[in-house]
């Protein structure tokens, strides 16, 4: 059994621990709002986006003239995924469900003989992708000098996507990141965005009215689809953002508790150990004024 200056010690500790884990949470709900905030308000732009989208593809789709971001390479062998996650740790399980989400999207591919090639940003995506898939590995983005996430962050993720797509380096590129739904559920998600893809629905909003296009369909999709991508990615990563918040939230306030739980029980420890340490030393001061 502990000593009871062990126990004392011990109890310390974990008061400390709770502390910051109380602090971290307290920390986490204050961005949790503003990050909240910042992606519930790009997602009607980024839907509004994807309306116009449709309605531009739905007419476009199958012409000659259709933008390769539109119509693809042709082929479906080549696939890149972007794989979105945060710097730190600390967060339950959300890297941990996208990187999963994302590796057995990559086994599948694999299995069906296709190529596949990783462009990580954040540093956890890095650490848990690169144990067992670092040999297709092609670029890290690091973010973690970047306090607040703006729409700069995403066109410069963008761009290196774009130039890769240009340059004949894949087919499909699919964005693996984690929408944000409430403080205690973050849903891993992935996207495809290039080729673009019309989700059901988008396509008979968006063609709604009947529009006459001054350029034609094809010049304007050329100069909206990577303006679209570099959306699909901003958006992105304010879920994440929201969702990193709110996971790291709740993994600190379980966190407290147990931290809570486990000082009562040492608690309990200590005192039943102080109380039979007495009751040893009440034993032999009684015995020793027996004995004279």
């Amino acid at each position: 059994m502990p000593s009871l200056k062990a126990l004392k010690n011990r109890i310390g500790s974990v008061k400390n621990t709770r502390k910051i884990t109380k602090a971290m949470q307290m920390v986490a709900a204050a961005k949790l709002r503003r990050a909240q905030d910042a992606a519930e308000a790009a997602r009607p732009y980024a839907e509004r986006m994807s309306a116009v989208m449709a309605g531009l593809t739905a007419a476009a789709a199958g012409s000659e003239g259709a933008p390769r971001l539109l119509a693809g390479t042709g082929e479906d062998r080549r696939h890149l995924l972007v794989v979105l996650t945060s710097e730190r740790g600390l967060a339950g399980g959300f890297n941990s469900s996208i990187v999963k989400l994302a590796r057995q999207h990559a086994e599948e591919l694999l299995g069906q003989g296709k190529q596949v090639a990783i462009l990580t940003v954040g540093k956890k995506a890095r650490e848990q992708l690169r144990r067992d898939m670092g040999q297709f590995f092609v670029h890290h983005v690091d973010l973690s000098e970047v306090k607040r996430i703006g729409y700069e962050n995403a066109r410069d993720i963008a761009r290196e996507i774009l130039e890769r797509f240009d340059s004949g380096e894949f087919d499909v590129a699919t964005l693996f990141y984690s929408r944000f739904e409430s403080v205690i559920s973050q849903v891993p998600t992935a996207r495809q965005i290039i080729p673009a893809v019309v989700e059901e629905g988008q396509a008979g909003e968006g063609a709604s009215a009947l529009y006459d296009y001054e350029p034609g369909e094809e010049a304007i999709l050329s100069e909206l689809l990577p303006r679209s991508i570099t959306t699909q990615v901003f958006a992105s990563l304010l879920e994440n953002a929201a969702s990193e918040q709110g996971a790291r939230m709740t993994a600190m306030d379980n966190a407290t508790r147990n931290a809570g739980e486990m000082i009562d029980r040492l608690t309990t420890q200590f005192n039943r150990s102080r109380q039979a340490a007495i009751t040893t030393e009440l034993i032999e001061i009684i015995a020793g004024a027996e004995a004279l």
